[in-house]
C-alpha cells in the first residue's frame, strides 16, 4: 500500500478562492476601490503571510479603528464559512484509497484552524491521517514532517508521492527526501532550477489520476 501525501490549502481545498471572495466583499463593504483587491491578495500571499500581518496592513491602509484581533477572527471565520470540499475531489480520494493508496494530509498552519477545515468540510472522512506543522513543531519543506506523516500511517516514505501547489514546501520538500511529486501549477510556470516535480497537473483530481497511473 503506497503512501499518498497531500497538501491542504489550494490543493485539496480552494483556500485562495475563499480568500478572494471574502476580500472582495470586505473591500466593497468599506468602500475601497476595486483595484485594492490585488493589493490585499499580495499581502495575503496565498496564505503564506501571517493573518496578523494582513489584519495590521488593512488597519493601516484604511485607518480602521477595529482591533487587529477582530479582523483576524473575521478573516478566519469567513474563510471557514466559504471553503468547500469539491465532491469530485472526495470521489478521487475514495477511488485512490480503494486502489490501495493511503492518503495523509501534510500541511503548514495552526492546528485549530487546519483541523477545523478538515472536519467542517468532511475531508477528514477521506484521509488516513493528517500532520499539521504547529502540532509537530516542524514545517514543510523540512524532511522531518514527511517522516512524521509516514510514521503516523505506519508506512515508509519509499514509494510515496506528494501532491501540492507550493514549489518550495511541497516539491522542494519531496526532492529532499527522494519522493515523487505532482505540482499543481494553478496557471504558473515552473521556474525553480534546483529541483522539479515528477509530474505537473492543473488540479488535484488530475494529480491523483497521475499518481494512480504510475503504479
Amino acid at each position: 500500500m503506497p503512501l499518498l501525501l497531500l497538501s491542504l490549502d489550494d490543493t485539496l481545498l480552494d483556500r485562495a478562492g475563499a480568500f478572494r471572495a471574502w476580500a472582495g466583499d470586505f473591500l466593497r463593504g468599506i468602500g475601497a476601490p476595486e483595484y485594492d483587491l490585488d493589493w490585499l491578495l499580495s499581502v495575503d500571499a496565498d496564505g503564506m503571510g501571517s493573518t496578523w500581518d494582513v489584519a495590521e496592513g488593512i488597519r493601516e491602509r484604511y485607518g480602521l479603528r477595529e482591533a487587529a484581533i477582530d479582523i483576524v477572527e473575521e478573516i478566519r471565520g469567513e474563510l471557514m464559512a466559504r471553503v468547500r470540499l469539491n465532491p469530485l475531489t472526495a470521489c478521487a480520494l475514495a477511488i485512490a484509497e480503494d486502489a490501495g493508496w493511503v492518503p495523509v494530509v501534510v500541511t503548514n498552519g495552526e492546528t485549530r484552524q487546519q483541523e477545523e477545515k478538515l472536519r467542517k468540510t468532511g475531508l477528514d472522512r477521506y484521509l488516513a491521517d493528517w500532520v499539521i506543522s504547529e502540532d509537530v513543531g516542524v514545517r514543510k519543506p523540512n524532511p522531518r514532517i514527511f517522516a512524521i506523516a509516514a510514521e503516523r500511517a505506519r508506512m515508509r516514505l519509499g514509494g510515496a508521492w506528494i501532491i501540492g501547489d507550493s514549489p518550495e514546501a511541497d516539491i522542494g520538500g519531496a526532492a529532499d527526501v527522494g519522493m515523487r511529486s505532482v505540482w499543481l501549477h494553478r496557471g504558473r510556470r515552473w521556474v525553480e532550477p534546483r529541483y522539479a516535480p515528477t509530474r505537473t497537473a492543473d488540479g488535484v483530481i488530475a494529480a491523483i489520476a497521475e499518481v494512480m497511473a504510475s503504479r
